[in-house]
């Protein structure tokens, strides 16, 4: 990748704000106001993608599939606020979703984020640290503070579908999909309960999760993720 941000909005003012922020933390920026100008400059190689989905000529979510068959990570930065519109962005492979108006603080977090997933993708960890958790996705092991915690088959799929994706929003819908099958697509308590279970199991107050967080209606995300770790 080119190691830019490709910013995609056709509001000059925001645009000026995600610059200003985005170069003042030393990143590099591409932008586009319109999908036509996005598409060619996805020729470029974008280290993540800035998406708005309000586009002069094409609605920005058709976007998000061409951005994910390149493997550019991709944030939307969008004004629509409804559940639904969030959980289409993320189903169809968005890693974020930030609403206007945002704080460039968040977002630039978001980004590091984004960038660290992206320079991942070219590897296939074995072992990733969360905080004080360690997830073996060949052992199926997981240790928190270098000691072995005991999950069922069903918890550890979850874990290490949550581990696969770090620091994104999964949507209920991909993690039942993912772990229970996709006759299981709606049973959204199935989910909740091994959730539960996880969190009492790694988080230090499973009543202010730190590890798995929650997204309100839409799905979940693994935080704190470590550098990976070398076997």
């Amino acid at each position: 990748m080119s190691g830019a941000i490709l910013v995609v909005d056709d509001e000059p003012a925001i645009r000026r704000l995600v610059r200003g922020a985005l170069e003042r933390a030393g990143h590099q920026v591409i932008e586009a106001t319109t999908a036509a100008e996005a598409l060619r400059a996805f020729d470029s190689a974008p280290a993540v993608l800035l998406l708005d989905l309000g586009l002069p000529d094409r609605d920005g979510m058709e976007l998000v599939p061409l951005a994910v068959k390149r493997g550019i990570p991709t944030l939307i930065l969008s004004a629509r606020d409804a559940t639904a519109e969030k959980v289409a962005a993320l189903d169809l492979g968005a890693d974020d979703y930030v609403v206007k108006p945002f704080d460039t603080d968040e977002l630039l977090a978001r980004v590091r984020t984004a960038l660290r997933r992206g320079q991942g993708n070219a590897t296939s960890p074995a072992v990733l640290k969360a905080g004080d958790v360690e997830i073996d996705l060949e052992r199926h092991e997981v240790r928190r503070g270098g000691g072995a915690v005991r999950l069922t088959p069903r918890e550890f799929a979850l874990l290490a579908e949550l581990a696969r994706h770090p620091g994104r929003v999964l949507t209920h819908s991909h993690l039942l999909r993912a772990v229970w099958g996709p006759a299981h697509d709606d049973d959204v308590e199935y989910l909740r309960v091994a959730v539960r279970a996880l969190r009492h199991k790694l988080e230090d107050d499973p009543a202010r999760p730190r590890l798995i967080r929650n997204e309100p209606a839409i799905g979940y995300r693994l935080t704190e993720i470590g550098d990976r770790i070398d076997l």
